[in-house]
């Protein structure tokens, strides 16, 4: 169906950006996904050339339409619906490398949960400083 209009959430879903059309039409009622500049809703008609930008996840993409479509085929027909601008390839790039290199969170952590002894000291240590504290 090249050249006609669609619903954006339809062509977000058609192109799989999204694994559902109704989570499509969520994201753009929160107003994570723009056409031209411009926050969009789901009924929002796209059309070749339009510049859409979304979120997925922690990804902002930038995509340029080529075709329009209403049904969802395989990937590779998916694909050919829209071209990736170059900088948004460069900062998913970047923001994929620094997520790479960043430390691993479970690191930060210098104690876990207390083992059964060490809770038992605890509970030890608090009955013993309330008392204290009472007298």
């Amino acid at each position: 169906m090249n050249g006609e209009r669609v619903r954006l959430d339809k062509w977000l879903w058609a192109a799989r950006f999204y694994k559902t059309r109704a989570l499509a039409a969520a994201e753009a009622g929160h107003g994570r996904i723009s056409v031209n500049g411009l926050v969009a809703k789901a009924s929002r008609e796209v059309k070749l050339d339009d510049l859409v930008q979304l979120r997925q996840g922690p990804v902002q993409r930038t995509v340029v339409i080529l075709a329009t479509s209403v049904a969802r085929g395989p990937a590779p027909l998916a694909q050919a619906l829209y071209e990736e601008t170059t900088e948004s390839i460069a900062t998913r790039q970047q923001a994929a490398e620094a997520r790479r290199l960043a430390a691993e969170p479970a690191a930060a952590i210098e104690q876990g949960r207390p083992t059964k002894r060490r809770r038992r000291k605890l509970a030890d240590w608090q009955r013993w400083s309330a008392s204290v504290d009472e007298g």
